[in-house]
């Protein structure tokens, strides 16, 4: 039976529109929420104003007519959704009930579909939803339920095996693919992870359950396996908005394909250049491709940008051409002259912090709140000197959306490592050590400490691991993991090792840590690289008493609440870029603008990474709004007592030298006289002048 659609004409007279849009809008927003209906691709960069023109083109819908019950309206966040409905309603003087448009996240509006729908999928209409606790509780049930497959070999956690089944899925790819892109140290293992993933998959269909990504993909079975439902439900939404179309994965992105029908009744707003979560499994075919996909589509572009003085704009201009896969477009500033960006080579990570400390108090002199500023870096590791220089001179600073460096777990793992090693006696540190190893719980690593403790002498950790009293502590099911962690400890005890801290933290993570890092988090890699910057740090410091005793400094003096009183503006904010995007700040400093560091040695291995890194460096520099500095170290030491030179980013290398340059150059120089400032640093003195390029 087939089903199809009568359109009835309606007798009502056309609609009064009571928004004057062509006053509240400039010519690029106005024609971009005034296009007629069918395929819209907007793309918006940076400062352009973007949400404005995607709340204005849904009050223009409804004031054309359009019922809001009709409107699908998707974004990255509820709030965002929440926010731009409460915006139309202001501007349409609560003419219409915004209540009744649909808005949200992906998952947000699958979860109402599949409420109205899922019958057909055999589920209740009272399926539950399993939160990320939840079903790694589940997923941990899982793994469990196979037995001694699971136990005799190294196999991943149930937070690590949800993440792959979940990149399978919003990926659209098949999980064998999936594990030797990212993680190929579990392909010995492929028929087991897939066992256990459809033993997930089963255990939620026979509880009424969902997880977040089962969600859009019971929506995508919807959609595909049930052509009257999609019609019904294409022929429900008159027009289809999505926010950041730029983010979306490959299955976001087929659902969007979907539910705009036939017609193609969808408006997406995004900026090319800013799509940087590869790593996520968004999806940056989605955007460049939605015109071929979607026939006779009008592709809108928003230039004028609201934000950013035109010098930072020209920065930002003549970096992101170097991409070949993109919209052109040129962003044009709105706003008056401003300083032009600044290019500063330091000597090191530590002269690097010294200066964007010292320039951070003199902006806040000069008028410009700790609040207004904002440091960011490509991996969190690149800001473990600048967070120490920074507690050395008092300045309060906030971490966006993560801990400080020495609160991470991994840091402090491999620290209580080395902590144990200075002192047997530490209970702490032992036996958090202990329980990384298989077999050792928190019973097993403290009846091995009271062991040492009385077997060996302070300094003599190698010998009471040795000693009966100890090896005869350990119970059958713990001896592999304690032989592992007494060879570990053994290597750390070595004659003149302690003299050598940054090789013992290497020791610690070639000695297994890096495999439990792999078996225990997602982001293995990036935790690897913040010990392998933390045993560049400890480098530095002659014994391993001088570099814990540091550490224990630093740690006291980075866990200090701000003074008494002060408030939100006594708070200067550290990002990596991934977490600055949507933000702006007057005066950004962008550090570590070395090749390895920005972009990442793993992550230009293709020319598409390299276009996606170059976006993130695009992102970075749209983010200051009047005050721009772009830093980079000349010298690392990533072994103790080596030095090696290191090349200015590609992004800064492609960049027009001479008078074409878009910055000026600053060069820094030690200044002799103590009395030129108030705040030493590690390096000595800092003083800023400006060269010529």
């Amino acid at each position: 039976m087939a089903v199809r659609t009568y359109s009835l004409r309606g007798s009502r007279p056309a609609p009064t529109l009571r928004i004057d849009y062509a006053r509240l809008l400039n010519p690029e927003q106005l024609a971009a929420v005034e296009a007629p209906p069918g395929p819209v691709l907007v793309i918006a960069g940076a400062g352009t104003g973007k949400t404005r023109t995607l709340t204005f083109r849904v009050a223009r819908l409804l004031e054309a007519g359009l019922p809001p019950e009709s409107l699908l309206l998707l974004t990255f966040t509820n709030k965002a959704a929440r926010e731009m409905t409460r915006r139309v309603e202001e501007l349409a003087g609560g003419l219409y009930d915004v209540r009744r448009i649909l808005g949200g996240t992906f998952h947000h509006a699958a979860f109402r579909l599949l409420r109205e729908h899922g019958q057909v999928l055999g589920f209740a209409p009272d399926f539950g939803i399993l939160d990320r606790e939840d079903a790694r509780d589940l997923m941990a049930l899982c793994i469990g339920n196979r037995g001694k497959v699971t136990t005799e070999r190294r196999f991943p956690r149930a937070d690590v095996l949800l993440d792959l089944v979940s990149m399978t899925i919003n990926l659209q790819r098949p999980m064998l693919e999936v594990l030797a892109d990212r993680w190929p140290q579990f392909l010995p293992l492929a028929d087991e992870l897939l066992a256990v993933a459809v033993a997930f998959q089963q255990r939620k269909l026979r509880q009424n359950v969902m997880d977040f990504d089962d969600l859009l993909l019971h929506l995508k079975r919807l959609l595909v396996e049930h052509p009257v439902v999609r019609e019904r439900i294409a022929g429900r939404f008159r027009a289809v908005l999505v926010d950041e179309y730029q983010d979306t994965n490959h299955l976001q992105g087929e659902l969007v394909d979907y539910l705009a029908g036939p017609e193609g009744r969808v408006t997406a707003v995004g900026d090319d250049c800013q799509s940087i979560y590869g790593f996520r499994g968004a999806d940056f075919r989605n955007i460049l491709d939605f015109p071929e996909r979607h026939p006779g589509c009008q592709v809108f572009r928003l230039t004028r940008n609201y934000r950013s003085t035109p010098e930072v704009l020209a920065l930002a201009n003549t970096s992101i051409a170097h991409n070949t896969r993109q919209f052109a477009k040129e962003l044009r500033a709105e706003r008056p002259s401003g300083p032009r960006p600044v290019l500063v080579p330091a000597r090191d990570g530590d002269e690097q912090a010294a200066f964007v400390a010292q320039r951070v108090l003199e902006l806040r002199d000069e008028g410009v709140p700790l609040a207004e500023q904002a440091v960011l870096y490509r991996a969190h590791a690149h800001s473990l000197e600048l967070q120490l220089e920074l507690a050395r001179r008092g300045i309060p600073y906030r971490v966006r959306s993560g801990v400080r460096f020495l609160e991470q777990a991994h840091i402090k793992d491999v620290l209580a490592h080395l902590r144990a090693v200075q002192n047997p006696r530490d209970a702490i540190a032992f036996v958090r050590a202990a329980r990384l190893y298989p077999g050792i719980g928190q019973a097993i690593a403290a009846t091995l400490q009271g062991a040492v403790a009385e077997e060996g002498a302070p300094g003599d950790l190698a010998a009471a691991l040795e000693r009966p009293g100890v090896t005869g502590a350990v119970p059958p099911r713990a001896r592999a993991g304690f032989q592992r962690l007494k060879t570990v400890l053994v290597r750390l005890c070595a004659p003149g090792a302690a003299g050598a801290p940054g090789q013992m933290i290497r020791d610690v993570l070639e000695g297994g840590y890096a495999e439990h890092l792999q078996d225990t988090f997602v982001a293995s890699d990036r935790r690897a690289d913040d010990l392998r910057q933390l045993a560049e740090y400890a480098g530095r410091f002659p014994t391993l008493g001088d570099f814990l005793s540091e550490v224990a400094l630093l740690s006291e003096l980075s866990g200090e609440d701000a003074a008494e009183g002060e408030g939100p503006d006594e708070w200067l904010t550290l990002s990596t870029v991934h977490q600055a995007k949507g933000l702006e700040w007057r005066a950004v400093f962008v550090l570590g603008l070395a090749e390895g560091r920005f972009p990442l040695m793993m992550a230009v291995r293709t020319q598409e990474e390299e276009e996606e890194e170059r976006r993130l460096f695009y992102v970075a520099v749209t983010r200051a709004r009047d005050e721009l500095a772009l830093v980079y170290p000349l010298m690392s030491a990533p072994r103790d007592g080596e030095r090696v030179l290191l090349r200015a980013s590609r992004f800064l290398q492609e960049l027009p030298e001479g008078d074409r340059a878009p910055y000026d150059r600053l060069l820094l120089q030690e200044e002799a006289d103590p009395a030129w400032s108030a705040t030493p640093s590690a390096g000595g003195m800092i003083s800023a002048r400006r060269g010529t390029t």
